[in-house]
């Protein structure tokens, strides 16, 4: 084997939790550390470090990607009360992917991995759907209330710099109930456009952005006003230029129009619609571990990994002594994200012609029937047998090692 590639500038290695950190390792071990020599800036963001020091740690793994420009991130758990009963957590603290984009300011790109052998579940989609997911505010960083009993709820705002409060009437509750507070910020909500149109200008995609202004005429009407500002301002001469159209629709039009066109689009999300849809588009096109998830923020600072979460169940088996049949190939994508932007940024040709070659040798072993379950159970023809994790991941190393 040829020597390994020597890298000048640090990833930021942010690992996490359950069979993913698992396969975190794996991927790490059988088909990096052979070619390359890898430099990484290592943080846990494991859920028991997050609670020992104070979710502190999250932040600081967020600011080493600002200053190094190129992030890899593991799944993590975002806790709730009954993983705070399972870890012992002495708090129950953000979503570690919330407080990243917050940090950086950024829009997730999620894209699905085109499957040898495995078709969309939605019979015309020919070409990948990305989608953009607005990265700050909505339903994350929501303040919710109880309401114990009758009475009345408002929203009240005091100017920081004097003046009138200004208060509206949310509800007059008959009986106890819930409430929900939702704010955005029109400077992050700038940052999303620009994200957007830049990706689509880049990958020469059509831009759909939609939202439901009819019903929620100041929060999602101040979406479509700002995108409509900055398209026209900043990008509408070069999208003119490059082909690529700016559509606006009400989100439930854009579902309709989705499943009814072949993909090859972009499309612009709000935070928790983009969370929704990436997982729709993931598994109508196979499989939630064939999503490729990147943060981008406005300055060019990018976060790679997989769209799916910690595999939760799996990790019980495995705890068990089983080998799971979990599917590491996002994971994999991940590593070859951020080792490719790596390269761009470091003039190191090399690094990002690896990333290439492991991806490729990663669709070629799934073509030629080596795959996990989640895959085998779609593919036509079916294989013999669904792989586990390492035998898939030796089958990848194998095709890498070869001519």
């Amino acid at each position: 084997m040829a020597s390994r590639i020597e890298m000048e500038t640090p990833l930021v290695e942010l690992d996490g939790d359950e069979m993913t950190r698992v396969l975190w390792a794996l991927v790490k071990e059988r088909l990096i550390l052979p070619w390359v020599d890898l430099r990484t800036e290592y943080y846990d963001l494991g859920i028991g470090n997050r609670d020992a020091t104070d979710d502190a740690v999250t932040v600081e793994a967020a600011e080493a990607i600002k200053r190094r420009g190129v992030g890899v991130k593991c799944a993590t758990i975002t806790s709730n009360a009954a993983r705070q009963a399972e870890y012992r957590l002495r708090a129950l603290h953000p979503s570690p992917n919330a407080t990243i984009r917050a940090v950086l300011d950024g829009t997730v790109f999620r894209r699905p991995i085109p499957i040898p052998g495995v078709k969309p579940s939605v019979a015309g989609w020919k070409k990948p759907i990305v989608i953009g997911r607005h990265a700050y505010g909505d339903v994350y960083k929501a303040a919710e209330m109880a309401i114990p009993g009758p009475g009345t709820v408002e929203l009240v705002y005091r100017p920081r710099e004097g003046g009138p409060e200004r208060r509206i009437l949310v509800a007059d509750m008959a009986e106890s109930g819930i409430v929900q507070g939702l704010h955005n910020l029109d400077g992050s909500i700038r940052s999303f456009a620009r994200s957007c149109f830049n990706y689509a200008l880049a990958e020469k995609l059509p831009l759909w952005f939609a939202a439901k202004d009819t019903i929620s005429k100041t929060y999602d009407g101040r979406f479509k006003e700002i995108f409509r500002e900055v398209y026209e301002a900043e990008y509408a001469e070069a999208c003119a230029s490059a082909g690529v159209e700016f559509f606006y629709t009400l989100i439930d039009d854009a579902v309709a129009r989705v499943v009814r066109g072949e993909g090859g689009i972009l499309w612009a999300c709000k935070n928790y619609d983009g969370d929704v849809m990436s997982d729709l588009v993931a598994s109508a096109f196979g499989s939630l571990a064939m999503m490729t998830s990147v943060l981008v923020s406005p300055t060019g600072v990018t976060e790679y990994e997989a769209a799916h979460g910690t595999v939760q169940q799996h990790y019980y088996r495995w705890q068990k002594g089983e080998k799971t049949s979990t599917n590491p190939v996002a994971l994999i994508f991940a590593w070859t994200g951020a080792l490719a932007r790596r390269g761009e940024l470091d003039g190191l040709p090399a690094l990002g012609g690896f990333a290439r070659r492991l991806e490729a040798a990663s669709l070629k072993a799934i073509a030629e029937g080596d795959m996990t379950g989640d895959l085998a159970r779609l593919a036509d023809p079916a294989p013999a047998r669904a792989l586990d994790s390492w035998e898939f991941v030796d089958a990848v190393a194998a095709r890498l090692e070869g001519p």
